[in-house]
């Protein structure tokens, strides 16, 4: 089940917020747990053990390092089942046919593919449980005592299958504060930024989308270079509308139900550096890598070749969370090595020219987002060979008149016009109600009517 569905809003929704308003405050916890399970369920069933484990282990984890703090070894030894059950989970699941396959290609060993189903949302639901486990080991944070609270934390359907990414400390106090949760103005706020973000994903990223599915259809090595360009930008624009918008439905579904979660993206696409870029991307990941693997391995607290190798292996276990290919290595190791160039020399030069910046951080980000998506090594270095050479192939004419009026209006609202006149008018109800409901009819209406709806967090 995804945010962008009709079942999901008018069915889904609709029950679950009418009987969790309903509901006295004691129960309200588990009623998110139980409508949690079931959208995680929908389609997913037979991993629903998985999620269920993972709650269960990593509770009584944090109930033994509660109890024992003054034992470093049982303290140790807790915090170590949490994370090897978490990572092994992971690695299982996600990354055991990728290093079967590379096995096979080295020894010839022909070792069989598990062809393992990735449960949905378990990169995101084991990062948050390992966070919580480490925040109770570190002291940061009490162990919850309700088995309840913690599945609500845990499986919360909001955030579970694309993010953001929530420590249990940011909502730890709304978890257990009963009366006075939930606000009106806290809902009308929720409301706002759902449509917002139902808008971003529907209205903007299936539509831009669409065009980059058409490019891929061709072939790589079939386009142009002026449509090699034209897909990427597509591609930059449906990845950030698409993450983007869920994040924000996230937010906002997370207020209507009296949570606070952190911002997730604040218009990357503006950014004067990939130092920048990535302050303003996938926000909490990046705090996620911070707290839980640069600062544990010494930060920049330890001179610059420690900082350079602590930064070296932040972005190649980021590269290898996205997914389980080269190319993601590759990724992740592609934005190391301009993040260090711009560490050790070329973040100064950069502020000197906000218009030279600027262009200089979209075109590594544009060729960024191509080692993200094609897997294949071979299409890849083709595609980037289209884009860096003038060649010849299908013309992108007829592509840029169909599209672009979807390109201008996805690249117009990744500037900070949208959040200006949201900031402006989201207290004058009668600019604001029209715009809402003119983006949710027509985002209603584009669901009803079109087939293109892609989920693109199969691989997370």
């Amino acid at each position: 089940m995804v945010f962008s569905n009709i079942f999901f809003i008018f069915r889904f929704l609709s029950l679950f917020l009418v009987i969790y308003y309903l509901a006295p405050y004691k129960y309200k916890n588990g009623i998110i747990t139980i409508f949690s399970l079931v959208f995680y369920s929908w389609g997913e069933v037979k991993y629903f053990p998985i999620m269920i484990l993972s709650t269960v282990v990593d509770f009584f984890c944090s109930q033994v390092i509660e109890k024992h703090r003054d034992s470093s070894k049982i303290k140790k030894a807790s915090l170590a089942v949490s994370v090897v059950f978490n990572l092994g989970m992971l690695l299982t699941f996600k990354y055991t046919d990728f290093f079967i396959t590379n096995i096979n290609k080295l020894t010839g060993a022909g070792i069989p593919l598990l062809n393992l189903t990735l449960p949905l949302g378990i990169s995101f639901y084991t990062f948050q449980t390992m966070s919580y486990t480490i925040d109770v080991y570190r002291g940061d944070t009490k162990a919850e005592n309700s088995i309840i609270n913690f599945s609500a934390y845990v499986t919360m359907f909001p955030q579970l299958i694309a993010g953001p990414i929530v420590k249990y400390t940011d909502i730890r106090e709304k978890l257990n504060t009963y009366e006075g949760r939930i606000t009106l103005d806290e809902i009308n706020e929720g409301i706002k930024i759902f449509i917002f973000g139902l808008g971003k994903k529907v209205l903007i990223a299936n539509n831009v989308g669409a065009l980059w599915t058409d490019i891929e259809a061709l072939g790589f090595a079939n386009v142009s270079t002026p449509l090699a360009w034209l897909g990427i930008v597509a591609y930059a624009l449906q990845i950030y509308f698409d993450f983007s918008g869920y994040s924000l439905m996230a937010i906002g579904l997370g207020k209507m139900m009296g949570f606070d979660f952190p911002q997730n993206f604040n218009l990357p696409y503006i950014s004067k550096s990939i130092t920048e870029f990535w302050r303003r991307w996938h926000m909490t990941l990046g705090s996620w890598f911070r707290e839980y693997v640069y600062i544990p391995l010494g930060g920049n607290r330890k001179g610059l070749k420690r900082q350079i190798f602590n930064m070296f292996v932040v972005w190649f276990l980021t590269g290898f969370w996205h997914g389980a290919d080269w190319n993601f290595m590759l990724w992740g190791l592609y934005y190391f090595v301009f993040l260090v160039i711009e560490k050790t020399f070329l973040l100064d030069k950069l502020n000197k020219s906000k218009i030279l910046s600027r262009i200089y951080t979209l075109l590594v980000v544009l060729v960024g987002w191509a080692l993200f998506y094609i897997t294949d090594l071979g299409s890849l270095w083709a595609f980037l060979g289209k884009m860096f050479t003038i060649s010849g192939g299908v013309p992108a004419t007829y592509f840029f008149k169909n599209y672009r009026i979807s390109i201008l209006i996805g690249i117009l609202c990744t500037t900070p016009l949208t959040t200006k006149f949201y900031d402006k008018f989201k207290d004058k109800n009668r600019v604001m109600i029209p715009v809402l409901l003119a983006i949710f009819v027509l985002s209603v209406a584009y669901l009803v009517d079109s087939t293109y709806n892609p989920f693109i967090y199969f691989r997370f």
